[in-house]
């Protein structure tokens, strides 16, 4: 596994977070990674993120790579599947994180037979926690979507599902660690309200974000028993339970997923 050489074309945040998540976890190393990009700003942070090779040219990076991630932007991806058929051979396992982007639509913009595998993870990648779904192409074979699951279990959780799922996968989990940040702010900013210092509300916001998950991961209850195991009667939770519904919080949640998925669909077209 450490022989395998992997290229990005696109090097922003998210091939930026997997990049630098694949190395910590061992899969590779940053002399076995390359990165394209048109933009000199996204190189540099790539590089600075990961110590790896950046270039501006997309089929140095095809020759030069086993695994080629296509991370672009969906605008961007008819153009650089056109630059790039050519170079993409039997050799190559390519994995899109393209959002919106059917399989259907990269083989199109490929030779008809390579190995694609649809993937949505999401950037906690860096600090390998990220939470994945994927979906391999007909030729993909048994191999590849081993390999797959290998590198995005490395980097957190992935599991397979049919590919028509991957659209809310990225309204849910793709776009969901942005809906956490803000809560994790709108808590602080209620800690810092009621008097605590910045610092010590945000910690507290983050840490209890992070230690109902791990919560809720671990014993597999319903967040709804969960939920229910804290709120006493008459008590304070149930009193800030009361003010999330009025101010319609889980309406807004599912609102949010709902639309990033049609917007990812909408990006596919």
């Amino acid at each position: 596994m450490s022989a395998l050489r992997i290229g990005f074309f696109g090097s922003g945040k998210m091939a930026t977070a997997l990049a630098k998540g694949w190395i910590q976890a061992g899969l590779t190393t940053a002399e076995r990674t390359i990165a394209s990009d048109p933009a000199s700003a996204a190189r540099d942070a790539f590089a600075a993120e990961t110590r790896a090779k950046t270039v501006e040219s997309n089929r140095e990076v095809a020759r030069n790579s086993d695994v080629l991630v296509l991370a672009v932007k969906p605008q961007s991806m008819t153009a650089l599947l056109h630059e790039v058929r050519g170079d993409i051979e039997d050799r190559h396992l390519v994995l899109s994180i393209v959002a919106g982007i059917t399989l259907a639509q990269i083989a199109s913009g490929l030779v008809a037979d390579r190995r694609v595998v649809r993937v949505m993870p999401n950037t906690p990648s860096l600090v390998l926690a990220s939470a994945s779904a994927y979906s391999a192409g007909p030729h993909a074979t048994k191999e590849d979507v081993a390999l797959t699951d290998r590198l995005f279990n490395s980097v957190g959780k992935a599991i397979v599902l049919p590919e028509r799922m991957l659209d809310a996968v990225t309204g849910l989990s793709g776009s969901g660690p942005a809906y956490v940040f803000v809560a994790i702010e709108a808590l602080s900013d209620g800690g810092v309200k009621m008097g605590l210092p910045r610092d010590v509300a945000t910690l507290l916001a983050a840490q209890t974000v992070l230690g109902a998950a791990q919560m809720l991961l671990q014993t597999g209850q319903h967040p709804g028993v969960l939920k229910d195991q804290v709120a006493s009667p008459g008590g304070t939770t149930i009193a800030g339970l009361h003010a999330l519904e009025q101010g319609g919080f889980r309406a807004a949640l599912i609102d949010a997923v709902a639309a990033a998925t049609q917007r990812s669909m909408e990006l596919g077209k």
